[in-house]
């Protein structure tokens, strides 16, 4: 398959350009400042990637806005300086979010009206525009976690109408696009878009649910004392697993065999990599991890083994998330496994 050159193993600075609790001045200037892009090139990544909202790129009445950009440009020049390649990915745009908590917004009304689609193309026109020049090193992604199942094809269309204006600014940059269902590995299998040589397949991977957000405290249904091990057997993490919506823990139900490791994630992968090796396309791991609050150890195991199926299958990936939202490498209890993780994350 393929190998997305330069996208190899990178991490996200999610809870920056989005997914900020206050997002005023004080926190845009100081939560990513150049020492921690010097720090992530040195911990061996070879990427960032940067979510961001479309409120600090536009007005609630579609007029563009400087404020994010020029945190953009500064993120890129520290980038260029040491070595590492971006990934701009829209996590919210006018009329869609993929936080179930935010229920003033009708996530299904996106995919269906023609005023929400022509901002969301504005939008990218304008980022894909600016950044067009950059197309060795800066890439974008189309949308972050298409939640609704039922709109898969709404979503196949919306892909090639934003590809097409993309096109006409930045006729060689790399597109990354995702499928429904939380950016689901088995939705890729639903992507239906016309072939394009600078595009990419990608899917999100925090399977088993059950180990890898144990003690979630933001998730309603999860208990206060939850606690799972990695690895252990299917059946038990499928026990483990009937207090959460099938969304979510929908895919340790399939027929996998055996116990959990490698193998476990080598048939979680393969329609998806049969996918993108037919479409001739890179495939891509947008975002992945575990929370801070697993036990290291079983933490450390489940990088190892999830980390070896990536190299196996030549997938791109991008470790969720470098500073806090309870999965931050630097700032939580992974901190803890130092060198131990940092050697299975960069090699």
């Amino acid at each position: 398959m393929r190998q997305w050159q330069g996208y190899r193993n990178g991490i996200n600075l999610g809870g920056w350009l989005s997914q900020c609790d206050i997002c005023d001045r004080k926190h845009l200037d100081s939560f990513i400042q150049e020492a921690d892009i010097q720090q992530i090139a040195k911990m061996g990544f070879d990427h960032v990637r940067i979510p961001i909202d479309y409120r600090l790129f536009e007005t609630e009445d579609g007029n563009p806005k400087e404020d994010g950009f020029r945190y953009l440009d500064r993120l890129l020049e520290w980038c260029n300086s040491y070595g590492l390649h971006m990934l701009i990915d829209v996590r919210e745009t006018y009329g869609y979010t993929y936080d179930p908590e935010k229920r003033e917004v009708e996530r299904m009304r996106f995919f269906y009206s023609a005023e929400m689609q022509h901002r969301f193309q504005r939008l990218w026109m304008r980022v894909a525009g600016r950044y067009a020049q950059y197309f060795g090193t800066v890439a974008f992604e189309l949308l972050d976690e298409v939640v609704p199942e039922e709109v898969s094809e709404a979503w196949n269309e919306t892909v090639r109408d934003v590809l097409t204006v993309i096109r006409q600014v930045a006729p060689r940059s790399w597109v990354v696009i995702g499928g429904v269902r939380y950016s689901c590995v088995k939705t890729v299998a639903l992507l239906d878009v016309p072939f394009d040589e600078h595009i990419v397949y990608s899917f999100h991977c925090f399977e088993p649910f059950a180990f890898t957000h144990q003690k979630a405290y933001w998730f309603g249904r999860m208990p206060f004392d939850y606690q799972m091990g990695y690895p252990d057997s299917i059946e038990r993490y499928r026990e483990k697993s009937s207090v959460f919506p099938y969304e979510v823990a929908g895919m340790i139900y399939d027929p996998f065999g055996g116990n959990m490791g490698p193998h476990y994630f080598e048939q979680l992968f393969q329609t998806a990599v049969r996918n993108a090796d037919a479409d001739h396309v890179p495939l891509y791991c947008g975002a992945y991890g575990v929370i801070d609050r697993a036990p290291s150890e079983d933490a450390l195991r489940w990088f190892r083994d999830i980390s070896d199926v990536f190299e196996r299958y030549r997938i791109g990936r991008a470790l969720w998330n470098y500073k806090g939202k309870d999965f931050g490498l630097v700032s939580g209890a992974l901190s803890e496994a130092g060198d131990e993780l940092a050697e299975i994350l960069g090699k």
